[in-house]
């Protein structure tokens, strides 16, 4: 069989669909990354702890919900899942504006909405991780995260380039309409998919908390998953608390406004992108297990520059930490996404997703309101400093396990019967 076109699935319209509903609707996720902390700061006027707290609401989904979420959508169809949680992200962003128009916005209302919105994004992000491998087929997987992986980190690019200029021309609060558009065309889009999902028949003797330990006991039992979730949460409270107080330190004390600011992201994401691109000849090169701890302890340490930063080269410099942050995250990543995949049952492989999120989204929370607490006693340029030394010190944990010198990909056969398992759909050779 001749190899397959650089098209590949994208020559199938269900998956065509979704790699569009991504796109868009990542990008209204963009556009609520810059927007929503802009609101707060400049429209609102609030602290530096308030921001704090309003970033734990944006991911305190993920701890409230983060476990359950992989047991429900098992048993739920993931593209009704994937269309209702689209439109309704989209119904939550337009009230925002609605609100600010009235003069009614507060930053209690904004906190509410962070809230939901976060709420949806958790059942989205695991219903989204679940269904790939139904839409494509396992032997698909890595050419579909592969294109998903690129459209996103593309997105991750311009999606700041563009809110920035949006912000500055619309406003923070109105800039929140052009997100709820791109959520909404993702839903819409989700729901032109032409295959359907068989409804699964409720088994009595199974329990949520059941399942929900079974997938939280595969994960923390597992000797090479279990370094990696405690690496992931450990990095991901320093990331977001460092997050937390950018976008402080950016606007009050380097000065920057949100046209700035979004150029900052978006040369951070071109790091992201470059990561993407060369992620699968580093893991060859380096191994699976050395990539996973060396990522963190190589690039986080740049991160460290953006205290120093002020107008001019030494700015530039921070921005070039940053974009090395960016891609030895993305390489981390998709070095992790393999050992994930490949060790993991197909049974057990939405409630595993669930587990890392809910590690890893779930300390977030705290890390927003630990960074708004340290931010108003130490003041954003400590914050940045903790911030790069504790991603950095997050590689402890798999440099201490087998992962060290693990350059192969264990392999895990399929537990559940054939009968069980999903037929991949047949691709048109290329």
């Amino acid at each position: 069989m001749p190899p397959p076109s650089r098209a590949g699935l994208l020559r199938d319209p269900d998956f065509r669909h979704l790699f569009a509903a991504t796109a868009t609707g990542q990008l209204g996720d963009r556009f609520v990354f810059l927007a929503l902390p802009l609101i707060a700061i400049v429209s609102l006027d609030v602290s530096e702890f308030e921001v704090g707290v309003l970033t734990a609401m944006t991911t305190a989904g993920s701890l409230l919900a983060g476990l359950p979420a992989g047991a429900w959508v098992d048993r739920w169809r993931k593209r009704s899942v994937l269309i209702n949680t689209d439109l309704a992200r989209a119904v939550l962003l337009a009230l925002i504006p609605v609100l600010w128009w009235a003069d009614a916005l507060t930053i209690w209302l904004l906190y509410a909405v962070a809230l939901a919105h976060g709420l949806f994004t958790v059942f989205f992000d695991v219903a989204y991780v679940s269904y790939l491998p139904y839409l494509v087929g396992r032997d698909n997987l890595v050419e579909a995260n592969a294109k998903v992986a690129s459209v996103r980190s593309a997105v991750s690019i311009s999606g700041p380039g563009l809110a920035g200029p949006l912000v500055a021309w619309l406003g923070a609060p109105l800039t929140l309409l052009a997100s709820s558009v791109g959520m909404a065309f993702s839903g819409l889009l989700v729901a032109r998919i032409r295959k359907r999902e068989t409804r699964r028949r409720a088994d009595p003797s199974r329990h949520l908390l059941r399942e929900v330990r079974e997938g939280l006991s595969f994960v923390l039992g597992n000797p090479l998953l279990r370094p990696v979730v405690v690496a992931d949460g450990m990095f991901s409270l320093f990331l977001v608390t460092y997050q937390t107080m950018l976008l402080v330190f950016l606007s009050r004390e380097v000065g920057l406004g949100s046209f700035g600011i979004g150029l900052v992201l978006s040369t951070m994401a071109c790091g992201g992108l470059t990561g993407a691109l060369v992620a699968r000849r580093v893991v060859a090169r380096i191994g699976t297990g050395p990539v996973i701890w060396m990522a963190p302890l190589c690039t986080a340490p740049p991160a460290a520059l953006m205290p120093l930063a002020e107008p001019g080269w030494r700015l530039y410099l921070a921005v070039f930490g940053l974009m090395l942050l960016s891609t030895g995250g993305v390489i981390r990543l998709v070095a992790q996404a393999g050992l994930q995949q490949s060790v993991t049952p197909d049974r057990l492989l939405g409630r595993m997703n669930a587990t890392f999120r809910f590690v890893m989204w779930g300390s977030m929370p705290l890390a927003g309101l630990l960074g708004g607490a340290l931010g108003t006693l130490l003041g954003a340029e400590a914050v940045l400093w903790i911030g790069a030394a504790g991603m950095t010190a997050a590689f402890l944990s798999t440099l201490l396990s087998p992962l060290r010198t693990m350059r192969e990909l264990p392999v895990t056969e399929p537990e559940s019967p054939p009968a069980d398992r999903e037929k991949p759909t047949p691709r048109p050779a290329g």
